[in-house]
């Protein structure tokens, strides 16, 4: 079964429609309790700050090995749903076992089924979103995607600084509450989402070639990790912004408005990107990427962060979603799955290697440091995706 003939659902199909909302409940479940689980572990549990250093490191590099691994596996299975629907399941599960938890090595499994979710679902949700896609229509698809994966980011903080004041920062409760929504989003996954059917791959072993992927694609993993090198976690962005003064509820209330700008976007980013194509809208995120990092490295003033965050925004916007769509364009379907893995692991382990190298920029040279050098790898990204990266 091919792709869905029409799109109906403001202009994606049903498919890409309810997956957006899947990941809506599901962000708004992990944006209420991931702000507070560092809390939780210090301040509850008296676990010391190396014990959350160990669990958040853990969590990601289970997600980050597994996102491969999972996407062939739908490949040769042919079936993407059971991948998602398992890795909903994992995250929803995580809520109910962080209200539960007496120790960290609770608050530890439930981070590691969390992102086991992460790792089992990524790779063939992105698949199945492009199989439930027409290829000109594709950008838009994943546009909508992230931008109803980024309002649950917008609405998750928010109910949890509510809840915070409303019920006494009892943690375990929130936690609780928080398993309602994930549990919304695997209801709906198991009743409404279908499978597109791809053709199973061949082989029965996993061996993964350099040689057999195509050039196009070569040249955007390259420039995508020259581009991660920079890429710090966004949790530098957060403690710049406190170094410049913002108390945490005004740092809590930007990060806000860079997901609310980035949900804003998306959609229109990847229309933009249906009709002229993925590589400019790329080239002007990545510029926009430069431009930021520069700023926060070279501000001196609080006011500019309000402008700053937005903007960051409109980055992800355009080349989160943008990037997959392009992605898509290269490879035969068939290998969605295991061509998204490999791109998104290869860029989170870069990733991790440029949060280290930031923490010390940041600890031995200067807190403008990660920022600078940031800008430098993006301009550099920018300038190989104009004019090496071509079709």
């Amino acid at each position: 079964m091919g792709p869905p003939s029409s799109n109906k659902y403001l202009g994606v199909s049903r498919n890409v429609f309810v997956l957006g909302f899947v990941s809506f409940f599901n962000d708004v479940a992990s944006e209420m309790v991931y702000p507070l689980v560092p809390i939780f572990l210090t301040s509850v549990l008296g676990a010391p700050a190396s014990v959350v250093g160990l669990i958040e490191g853990v969590a990601e590099a289970t997600a980050g090995l597994l996102k491969v691994v999972s996407g062939w596996l739908s490949d040769r299975f042919g079936r993407r749903k059971p991948f998602v629907l398992a890795g909903y399941a994992f995250s929803a599960f995580s809520k109910l076992l962080l209200g539960l938890a007496g120790t960290w090595l609770t608050v530890l499994a439930a981070r590691f089924f969390d992102r086991l979710g992460k790792g089992a679902r990524t790779s063939p949700r992105d698949a199945m979103i492009a199989e439930s896609s027409a290829a000109s229509n594709r950008g838009r698809s994943f546009g909508f995607h992230r931008a109803l994966d980024t309002l649950g980011a917008v609405v998750g903080p928010l109910l949890a600084l509510w809840a915070l004041d409303n019920l006494d920062d009892n943690y375990r409760l929130i936690f609780f509450l928080a398993f309602v929504p994930a549990l919304v989003g695997v209801i709906l996954l198991l009743f409404v989402v279908k499978d597109q059917h791809p053709k199973p791959l061949s082989t029965a072993t996993f061996v993964f070639k350099w040689a057999a992927l195509s050039k196009p694609f070569k040249q955007f993993l390259l420039i995508s990790l020259i581009f991660a090198l920079g890429n710090s976690s966004d949790a530098f962005l957060i403690l710049r912004s406190q170094d410049l003064g913002l108390t945490v509820t005004t740092v809590v209330l930007v990060y806000v408005l860079f997901n609310l700008s980035y949900a804003v976007f998306s959609i229109p980013a990847g229309v933009v990107s249906d009709r002229i194509g993925p590589r400019p809208v790329l080239v002007i995120g990545f510029l926009l990427f430069s431009f930021v990092y520069l700023s926060f490295g070279l501000a001196e003033q609080t006011i500019f962060l309000f402008f700053l965050f937005p903007i960051y925004g409109i980055f992800m916007a355009l080349t989160e979603g943008v990037g997959k769509a392009y992605i898509s364009s290269m490879v035969p379907s068939g290998q969605f799955g295991t061509v998204f893995g490999i791109y998104q692991t290869a860029v989170g382990v870069c990733i991790f290697a440029a949060s280290f190298l930031a923490g010390l920029l940041w600890t031995y040279v200067d807190a403008s440091a990660p920022f600078i050098f940031g800008a430098g790898t993006a301009l550099i990204a920018t300038v190989l995706l104009m004019t090496v990266a071509k079709q």
